[in-house]
């Protein structure tokens, strides 16, 4: 998904997707992969890291819109995005498969748990049209369509939608037929889909509509007025006296131009109402040619592993033994002033005789004192050293 789909997901603002767009950008210049949620906080982790350097490139990068956008991400993960998200991604081609037969085959998505996060739903449908779109070649007005998707509760597409994401899937409605997609959307009132996206669509079924408020007769209304007009009889009228399986249809003529409305029957389904047990749709999944293709997670190297061994590589450097002074008998004192400073003379003058080239008789505990302090300052960086430090000085103050 793109930084448009994604801060849609995230019920972003405009200037947190403006930083989500500078997230996306500096990865595809830096060459991270971003394959899943780890990849998208560990990338915005480093955006804010770096957000004082960046600035001028980029524009400002506030800390509190990176605390917002990790938010929103933390919410999303507790949805369970976290296996929506990653690879083995979905191949749309995998939907244009046939049977033995030459047959097309028919996709059905269990989206019984997705429909639970809606958002997260409408948008997954969104990349899903964006992809055909993109992948799919023209092939012009087929006389069988390639593929045909029945978007079901279509108003969850278009829910709060900003204006530019609307642009963009009345623009993918419009001309994805020339890539021999058909698209329908199912929705129980016609006010669900904007008028922009309802006057690209060519056929159109209308089922009974019942008006006891003042939006369903606006309802009412938009629907009888997105049909070509019958003579024959009132349409408005028609919606609300229609009964069960029957419909207001009007389609395509050869010529492409929409037929009248026409009252008539719907043929019941000749197949079973209704869902499957799981015992079928196990059985289902053991036959399918798919069986394996997205059963196992892939986690490959992408932005988290890559900025991670950024982060371990800089960790290293710091923390690389540096040339300096030389504290008691050669070993390596911090390159610290003012009271550390003075605590190391000390240590030297007590274990060394106060540098006069006598050496002072020492008991065993003090030479195994000793020792400790030279080999810590050997292994040990600045942090360790001052530990140390702290605990001779308490273990003699209490002697």
């Amino acid at each position: 998904m793109g930084p448009l789909l994604l801060a849609r997901l995230l019920e972003l603002n405009d200037i947190q997707e403006g930083v989500l767009n500078i997230a996306f950008k500096l990865a595809d210049e830096q060459g991270l992969l971003l394959l899943d949620l780890k990849d998208l906080r560990a990338l915005m982790q480093h955006l804010a890291e770096n957000a004082a350097s960046l600035t001028t490139q980029y524009g400002n990068v506030a800390p509190s819109t990176i605390g917002a956008i990790q938010r929103q991400l933390l919410v999303l993960e507790n949805q369970g995005a976290t296996a929506f998200f990653g690879e083995p991604a979905l191949d749309i081609n995998d939907f244009l498969r046939k049977d033995r037969d030459g047959r097309g085959i028919v996709n059905v998505l269990a989206a019984d748990k997705l429909m639970r996060s809606p958002r997260l739903y409408a948008t997954f449908l969104l990349w899903m049209l964006s992809e055909l779109f993109e992948q799919l070649p023209e092939v012009g007005d087929l006389n069988q369509p390639k593929l045909v998707f029945f978007f079901d509760e279509a108003h969850l597409l278009f829910d709060s939608a900003p204006k530019a994401l609307l642009t963009a899937i009345e623009q993918v409605v419009r001309l994805i037929r020339s890539k021999g997609v058909g698209v329908y959307f199912v929705t129980q009132n016609p006010l669900d889909v904007p008028e922009t996206v309802l006057g690209q669509l060519g056929n159109r079924v209308q089922h009974a509509l019942r008006a006891f408020t003042p939006r369903d007769q606006r309802a009412v209304k938009a629907a009888a007025d997105t049909f070509r007009q019958n003579p024959a009889f009132d349409t408005a009228a028609a919606i609300m006296q229609l009964g069960v399986g029957e419909a207001l249809v009007s389609m395509l003529d050869e010529k492409g131009t929409p037929e009248m409305v026409a009252r008539t029957l719907i043929a019941p389904p000749s197949a079973r109402v209704g869902p499957i047990t799981p015992e079928e749709r196990q059985e289902i999944i053991k036959r399918s040619s798919l069986l394996g293709k997205y059963d196992t997670a892939i986690d490959r190297e992408s932005a988290f592993e890559v900025l991670q061994a950024r982060g371990e590589g800089r960790m290293g450097q710091a923390g690389a033994p540096q040339s300096g002074p030389s504290g008691p008998n050669g070993a390596a004192a911090p390159a610290q002033g003012g009271m550390l400073a003075l605590v190391w003379g000390w240590l030297a003058k007590m274990f060394t005789g106060g540098g006069t080239g006598k050496r002072q008789k020492m008991s065993p505990a003090e030479l195994a004192m000793r020792s400790a302090v030279q080999s810590a300052a050997r292994s040990a960086g600045t942090q360790i050293a001052h530990a140390i430090l702290r605990g001779i000085l308490g273990s003699m103050s209490s002697r």
